[in-house]
């Protein structure tokens, strides 16, 4: 079996403020097939209980799907290989055992209550 590689490429979106720079993810992750992927989202103001989510784009110009809400959170239909975390500030998306079709683009979802 060949290793496909994968590009994962990443966005910030903020929930609640329009203070987009108050986020941040690194711009793409490439892994192969079986890797495990880590995507990371700083800049989360969870100090009053506000959850970061992660949403699925595979095709531009579609809805976004929902792959993690309220931190670790896992909507039906969506394989276990997707899991999250929120520690302090850094929200993290992680796929154990990366697969072809989980080429996307990801978007976190925080919070920003300074604004």
């Amino acid at each position: 079996m060949a290793w496909t590689p994968l590009l994962l490429a990443v966005l910030a979106h903020v929930s609640g403020s329009l203070v987009q720079a108050a986020v941040t993810q690194e711009p793409s992750v490439s892994a192969n097939v079986g890797q495990t992927v880590r995507i990371t989202c700083s800049g989360i103001d969870s100090s009053y209980g506000y959850p970061v989510c992660w949403y699925q784009q595979k095709v531009p110009g579609t809805a976004p799907v929902t792959v993690i809400y309220w931190n670790d959170e896992r909507p039906s239909g969506i394989p276990s290989r997707f899991s999250g975390s929120l520690s302090g500030t850094t929200g993290t998306l992680t796929i154990t055992g990366v697969q072809a079709e989980d080429k996307a683009v990801y978007f976190c979802g925080g919070w920003d209550s300074s604004s």
